[in-house]
């Protein structure tokens, strides 16, 4: 069954932070790419820590072997230097889909004993 296999892995474009830059007084869109590089398809999930300022479109889906998702992180206008940034971040989870399954994404694959892998992408707002 799929859900013995660990996840392969994921890449991100970028790969290590995502950058903001001033000013805050308007909504921004940073898009980022997620490629799932390994043999099976996978059901992806993104959470952030702010739900306030940040939001992630799709916020899930799924993913075929070897295909690639652009997704459209926005940042809200916000008081810059007035609010605690340091924790903003997203986090990509997925998990491989089980066999057989319809290509639509269901939450529940993210909450049996499945393996469900994880990629924090920090963000760094700059002034």
């Amino acid at each position: 069954m799929a859900q013995s296999v660990p996840p392969g892995d994921i890449q991100t474009q970028p790969n290590a932070k995502i950058v903001f830059n001033a000013p805050y007084d308007d909504k921004h869109t940073y898009h980022i790419k997620v490629i799932n590089s390994s043999s099976r398809r996978i059901g992806y999930g993104i959470k952030t820590t702010n739900m306030k300022r940040l939001g992630v479109d799709p916020p899930c889906g799924v993913l075929d072997p070897k295909k690639a998702v652009l997704l459209a992180v926005s940042c809200d206008a916000f008081a810059f230097g007035q609010e605690d940034t340091n924790n903003d971040r997203i986090t990509v989870e997925w998990t491989n889909t089980p066999d057989g399954a319809a290509k639509q994404f269901r939450r529940e694959w993210f909450q049996g004993d499945g393996m469900v892998r994880r990629k924090n992408l920090p963000i760094e707002y700059k002034p």
